[in-house]
């Protein structure tokens, strides 16, 4: 955390060493500069007018802003003495990753239409990982349940963002039978797969299957992996397991954890579930 009286800036990072985000409340009038990276952000209060690769342009609070790799753009607040915004900067690998093609530079080839921009649902799922990626940095090592959530976020996003706002022909449909993946993704429930690795197992993209796998089964790969959990564990409780017991042999990061997805699954608690098994078993 950097401050000062009129700028405090926080960086934070994320599961993977190529995207990182800021979160900065400033006064400061920006110079011409440039990144190596994609930049996607939100302006949460206040409003700025900046420098772009399409000339002078103004955002405001609940705007998108963009950045293209090696675009020249500055940035002053205007309305007010200052203006609060988040950003996730996106290194050119990770956008041909989402294309499908992370061994090559062909992200490098993608660029962003549009350096304000006004979409309600790019600016939720931008939020949303937003959420997801601070949420992960307490000073904790990533679980692989949290880094599979927050790929979830960062490929639903991106997708968004290229599908929409990018040069980016859309891609093209394939038909896929999803039950390998929904296998691949109950082996185990320890050390679940990456959205990258259900995406090999299937041959589709990322995106492509995280939309799939929530067409076909109603939820995403994420809340599909937390509902076994949350039902394995009801099966071991019944069959007499203790609470911990449960909790540490179907991954979740502790009992209140368990105790947290029973309520929103079942509507009650793994204490109430064991009671009732216990006089079950009488």
């Amino acid at each position: 955390m950097k401050i000062t009286p009129d700028h405090t800036c926080r960086v934070f990072g994320s599961p993977w060493a190529d995207v990182y985000c800021t979160d900065i409340n400033s006064a400061r009038h920006y110079g011409k500069h440039w990144h190596a990276t994609y930049g996607l952000g939100l302006l949460e209060s206040g409003a700025q007018s900046s420098a772009s690769g399409q000339g002078q342009v103004e955002a405001h609070a609940g705007d998108l802003i963009t950045t293209n790799p090696g675009e020249v753009h500055d940035g002053r607040p205007i309305g007010g003495a200052s203006r609060r915004w988040r950003m996730v900067y996106l290194e050119p690998a990770v956008i041909a990753s989402m294309l499908g093609d992370p061994q090559s530079r062909a992200g490098a080839d993608v660029a962003l239409t549009r350096p304000v921009i006004e979409d309600a649902r790019l600016r939720a799922a931008l939020r949303e990982l937003f959420r997801r990626v601070e949420n992960g940095g307490a000073g904790q090592p990533p679980t692989d349940t949290h880094v599979l959530a927050c790929e979830e976020s960062l490929v639903q996003t991106c997708a968004l963002l290229l599908n929409f706002h990018s040069t980016t022909p859309p891609a093209r449909e394939i038909e896929v039978d999803l039950r390998r993946v929904r296998e691949r993704l109950g082996d185990d429930l320890l050390n679940p797969p990456t959205l990258a690795e259900l995406a090999a197992t299937s041959g589709l993209s990322k995106y492509q299957v995280l939309r799939r796998f929530e067409k076909t089964y109603g939820i995403p790969p994420h809340a599909w992996l937390l509902q076994q959990r949350t039902e394995r564990a009801r099966g071991l409780i019944r069959n007499g397991l203790s609470l911990a017991q449960a909790a540490a042999a179907c991954g979740f990061a502790d009992q209140s954890h368990m105790n947290r997805l029973f309520i929103r699954h079942f509507g009650f608690t793994p204490g109430a579930w064991q009671k009732v098994t216990l006089r079950a078993l009488q």
